[in-house]
């Protein structure tokens, strides 16, 4: 199983080689760094994908402190700090920035038309209206896009093959992601064909958390499906130690996650 940082790493990595096709190699030790990258994270940092980011572009000739800036911008789980930090990133001057995020994409597409976006993780770029299509994206924003509303859907499905008993599922989202809209629409329409209840459980910030839980707790739910977004990442820890006190088993989108719950599916 691919892991969603590598996609991170190999996306951002081709763009920002192509944006610095001007930049000495690390052999030629320039004196000063030649390019910098802006990169604009929901979650916190650094963690595993920026070590692996870092790594990457040094394999790539592009080594930190020599011939390469790497601009980090954390919003550690707090969406309402993204438009601040994308307008710190365009004024540091970067050459293109890195961003994990649709929330994070929009605040950037709002603030620049010049600067390259290379966007990962981002679900429904079209229907976010990042872009106006996936073959020509035109503009200056461009990336993977991850389809994740189909696979939420499967992953349900692989929840009930190893729960055949499951009849009542609590689906903890974020409203402020767009994606999450389209998650939670696609859910809702499917379900009856698995004969199962859902509960949506919305948490918009960190200190939702606990009131989430005793939601859930309060639904009499069998299990909890964790839907994909940074926020929930972040406070991974938070999120384990509510699920283990709930007893419930519990499904993630990322290995990293599943540590604390029954199983995670995510998409090679």
């Amino acid at each position: 199983m691919i892991r969603r940082r590598f996609v991170f790493v190999l996306v951002a990595l081709a763009v920002c080689l192509a944006s610095f096709s001007h930049i000495d190699t690390v052999d030629a030790q320039p004196t000063a760094p030649a390019g910098r990258i802006g990169v604009l994270t929901g979650g916190t940092w650094p963690n595993e994908t920026t070590r692996e980011f870092r790594q990457a572009m040094r394999e790539a000739g592009y080594d930190e402190g020599h011939n390469l800036v790497i601009e980090w911008r954390p919003a550690g789980g707090n969406y309402d700090r993204l438009p601040q930090l994308a307008l710190d990133l365009i004024q540091s001057k970067v050459d293109v920035i890195v961003v994990d995020s649709t929330l994070g994409t929009r605040a950037l597409k709002r603030a620049t038309s010049t600067i390259p976006i290379v966007m990962a993780f981002v679900s429904d770029p079209v229907g976010s209206g990042l872009v106006p299509s996936l073959s020509h994206p035109g503009g200056n924003v461009t990336g993977v896009s991850m389809m994740t509303a189909e696979l939420s859907l499967k992953r349900l499905q692989l929840f009930k093959d190893a729960l055949p008993q499951l009849t009542r599922v609590a689906v903890l989202w974020n409203p402020q992601t767009p994606a999450h809209n389209k998650v939670v629409e696609l859910l809702a329409s499917a379900t009856p064909s698995l004969s199962i209840d859902i509960k949506f459980v919305a948490v918009k910030k960190p200190e939702d958390l606990g009131a989430a839980f005793s939601a859930i707790r309060r639904a009499h739910v069998q299990a909890i499906d964790v839907l994909e977004e940074p926020m929930f990442s972040t406070h991974r820890a938070t999120i384990f130690r509510l699920a283990s006190a709930s007893q419930l088993p519990t499904i993630y989108w990322d290995r990293r996650l599943a540590s604390g719950g029954l199983m995670y599916s995510w998409r090679a």
